[in-house]
Order: structure tokens, then C-alpha cells, then sequence
């Protein structure tokens, strides 16, 4: 019987101390970026690295999800008799919610794929150790360039998925429905306010921080073998989604309660 019962806390065991070694490499990461000499060539590799990865995906991404989003807006307020009000849904639903979510996606899955197979390779190949022996802190070197590229990334494809998909909704909303341009472009500044995109872009910042914590966290703690940095990977996109969605619930029901909608 008290076998049976830690055989079953083993798991919760295991996820709280996992979970615990990711805020101290967030602290290690916190108190590394300030460090001099900081490691800007890295982090420009790393940034070019992290962005050839993801823009041609993001922008591919955008487009159908902001046509998405205005065709089934416009069909949805037609229906309503609010045809005017068109552009203004359809961009807050693409910079409030669509582009935050395609880019925590796009980050999570292409770019912390991306860094947890290269720091993942580098540790079974034991570089990682062998930086350890010669006095090289890895956090410093590796970790925290990494982590403020696939920040800026973020905040870059938050603003791709922004304007593609605002371009996407205005021409399939134009172009397939029928709408008229100068409505379309009229009724969102009715309705949006410039606090909409700080908090997307608010949001891009905290889910590449956090994407960039797991996946290098999941790059220097494999299983041995490349067995092990292929369930590394795995396990950076899946953990990296739940958190990310997370997230996006707790910044949106805090920004909703913070800002006023405006016109209320």
C-alpha cells in the first residue's frame, strides 16, 4: 500500500522539482543578462538562427488565420446588422488574441524545437561539461543570448502576424464579402486603442522568455543519447504550449480587468 502511494506521487514529485530548476535557470538567466562582457555576437547568430526559422512559417501562418478570423467575424456581425463594425472586430481579435497565439505557436514549436536540439546535441557530445572544466559558465554564454534572442524574435513576429493578418482580413473582408474599404478602415480606431498592442506585444516578450527558459532548461538537461535530445524536443513543445496558453489566459483576464474597453 505506501509502495503503491509513492509509485503515484513519484510523477508530482518529479514536475515540482522539474519546475523548480526552471525558475532557478530563470534566476540564472535574470542575473547573467547584466553580466559583462555580455555575448552579443552570440546573440546576433542566435536572433538571425531563431528568425530564419520562423518568419517564412509565421507570415504562411497569418495569412489564412487573419482571413479566417475577418470572413468569420463579417459573416457573424452581418448577421447582426453591424456590418460597419467589421475591421474594428476583426483587427482586435487578430492583435489582441491571433497574433500572440500564432506567434507563442510558431516560437514554441519551430524555435524552442531549434535551441533544445543544438544545446541538446552540444551536452551529450559533453561541450556543456567541458565549458564547466575550463571555467565558462554556460548560462553566460549559451543560455542567456538565447534566451534574449527568441525574445526579440517574439516581439518581431508578434508585429509580422499583426500586419499580415490585418492585411489578410481587409482583402478577403473587401474582396470576398463584399465590404467597404473605408469602413473597414474607419470602425477599428472606433473601437481599438493603442494599450491592444502593448499588451500584444507585452505578450510576445513573456511567451519568447518563456519559451527560451524551457527549451535551452531541456537542451542542457537530456536523457543520454540522441534518443534523449529527441524526447527533449518533444517535451519543450508540449510543456512550452500548456505554459504559453497559460499565460495568454492570465495576461488577457488581467489586461481586461486593467484597461477599460474603449467608448465604456
Amino acid at each position: 500500500m505506501g509502495g503503491s502511494k509513492k509509485s503515484a506521487l513519484a510523477p508530482a514529485g518529479a514536475a515540482l522539482t522539474q519546475a523548480g530548476n526552471i525558475v532557478e535557470l530563470l534566476v540564472e538567466v535574470a542575473r547573467n543578462t547584466f553580466r559583462r562582457p555580455f555575448q552579443f555576437r552570440e546573440f546576433i547568430e542566435q536572433a538571425w538562427f531563431i528568425a530564419s526559422v520562423t518568419i517564412l512559417p509565421t507570415a504562411l501562418v497569418a495569412i489564412p488565420f487573419g482571413a479566417v478570423v475577418s470572413l468569420q467575424t463579417g459573416s457573424l456581425i452581418k448577421q447582426l446588422g453591424a456590418e460597419s463594425f467589421t475591421g474594428a472586430a476583426s483587427v482586435l481579435a487578430v492583435i489582441q488574441q491571433g497574433s500572440p497565439i500564432v506567434t507563442a505557436l510558431l516560437i514554441a514549436g519551430a524555435a524552442g524545437s531549434a535551441v533544445t536540439a543544438d544545446l541538446g546535441s552540444r551536452t551529450i557530445r559533453e561541450e556543456i561539461d567541458a565549458m564547466k572544466v575550463l571555467g565558462i559558465d554556460p548560462v553566460h554564454r549559451l543560455v542567456v543570448p538565447r534566451v534574449l534572442a527568441m525574445i526579440l524574435v517574439a516581439l518581431l513576429l508578434n508585429g509580422l502576424v499583426s500586419v499580415v493578418g490585418i492585411a489578410g482580413g481587409y482583402f478577403f473582408n473587401v474582396i470576398l464579402q463584399g465590404g467597404t474599404p473605408g469602413a473597414y478602415l474607419s470602425s477599428f480606431s472606433a473601437l481599438a486603442q493603442l494599450p491592444d498592442l502593448y499588451v500584444a506585444e507585452f505578450k510576445a516578450a513573456i511567451f519568447g522568455l518563456i519559451a527560451g527558459i524551457i527549451a535551452c532548461y531541456k537542451g542542457l538537461n537530456p536523457n543520454p543519447g540522441p534518443k534523449g535530445v529527441g524526447e527533449a524536443v518533444n517535451q519543450t513543445v508540449v510543456i512550452t504550449f500548456l505554459l504559453l496558453f497559460f499565460a495568454n489566459l492570465i495576461l488577457t483576464l488581467v489586461y481586461l480587468q486593467v484597461v477599460p474597453a474603449k467608448g465604456s
